[in-house]
């Protein structure tokens, strides 16, 4: 239950990642399907809201698999379906998966590099994922800085610069001092914070996924899939509910996901989700144009949880107001342990 997620802590996850990588930019569009066509059409008649999707760890999240021609079929069809689908993704880098033993792994840079040929933007995850609960401020801040070293080299020779850090486990800061440290660290490098407001668990649903696909269980991977999009628009439709308890409004969502298989899969599916409930794609700097993104939030701890339900307990929310929180099913999560 997010309840206990919330007031007990978020459990551990780890992203375990990985040639020139050639992917489609995504100014080369294909002509879009023609049901999304009319579909954008009758959106346009009902209110639009706005989210951005933004993905952790990459630049590829393969649960164990080293096999190169999986990881880049695997990252190909991702941002492929994000830029036939128009999709202003940005991507959160753990550079530590770029190297195998300490000697840099050029395959997994030119992954990297594919996913920002595309039009894509890319932000820091830090450098081994470590988690701020359990390590010192100095320990954190220089894996920040050894972690933006490559990402920097590929914004560059685009034209861009880094802007966005987003906190490995959602951990922001088990007390106030120290998430002001880290905070004003950032602002003081360059940074701004990206937030999530839209937290799941699709990374139970990923490695669940990932297992029954190496068992070649192709009807489990059917079911799993269809139950990961029902799931996934179920907590869409749980954080509406919650900004709208908070804010009286719709407010811009940011979606927290994985580059996984499950994600390469159902990414259309996933899309397609949104747009059915009236959503437009905007990027990080759209979407926290929302005034919501400067609420104070006075409350910390060990909690890795959506800024919604950070803003909800600076209010002095109780259990209830987190009770209707959507459930992970009992078999992905045991599918995954």
């Amino acid at each position: 239950m997010k309840i206990r997620k919330i007031f007990q802590g978020f459990p551990t996850q780890k992203a375990i990642s990985g040639k020139l990588v050639r992917i489609n930019k995504c100014q080369d569009m294909k002509i879009l399907p023609v049901f999304v066509l009319l579909l954008s059409g009758f959106i346009a008649f009902g209110q639009q809201k706005q989210v951005c999707f933004s993905f952790d760890d990459l630049p590829v999240v393969s649960y164990g698999i080293t096999d190169t021609i999986y990881q880049k079929k695997l990252l190909n069809k991702l941002v492929s379906s994000l830029c036939n689908n128009k999709i202003p993704a940005i991507g959160f880098v753990n550079e530590g998966k770029l190297y195998d033993k300490e000697v840099l792994d050029q395959f997994q840079v030119n992954l990297l590099k594919g996913w920002a040929d595309s039009g894509l933007d890319l932000g820091n995850h830090t450098y081994s994922h470590p988690d701020y609960n359990a390590v010192t401020f100095t320990d954190y801040s220089q894996d920040i800085l050894k972690g933006e070293t490559i990402t920097k080299e590929i914004l560059k020779d685009l034209g861009k610069v880094i802007r966005y850090f987003r906190h490995p486990f959602l951990h922001v800061g088990n007390s106030k001092v120290k998430a002001d440290s880290l905070s004003d660290f950032l602002a003081n490098k360059g940074y701004q914070i990206a937030p999530v407001t839209i937290d799941n668990d699709d990374y139970l649903f990923a490695l669940a996924y990932k297992r029954a696909a190496v068992k070649k269980d192709s009807g489990l991977m059917t079911q799993i899939g269809r139950d990961y999009v029902k799931y996934m628009e179920k907590k869409l439709n749980y954080f509406e509910k919650q900004a709208n308890r908070l804010f009286g409004r719709d407010i811009n969502q940011i979606l927290l996901l994985h580059a996984s298989l499950i994600n390469s899969d159902y990414i259309d599916s996933l899309i397609f989700m949104f747009k059915r409930n009236n959503y437009i794609f905007v990027s990080m700097d759209k979407a926290t144009e929302d005034k919501a993104y400067k609420t104070d939030i006075t409350v910390f701890g060990k909690m890795g949880i959506s800024w919604l339900d950070r803003w909800a307990l600076s209010e002095g929310k109780q259990k209830d107001f987190f009770r209707d929180d959507p459930a992970t099913p009992d078999y992905i999560i045991k599918l995954a342990e």
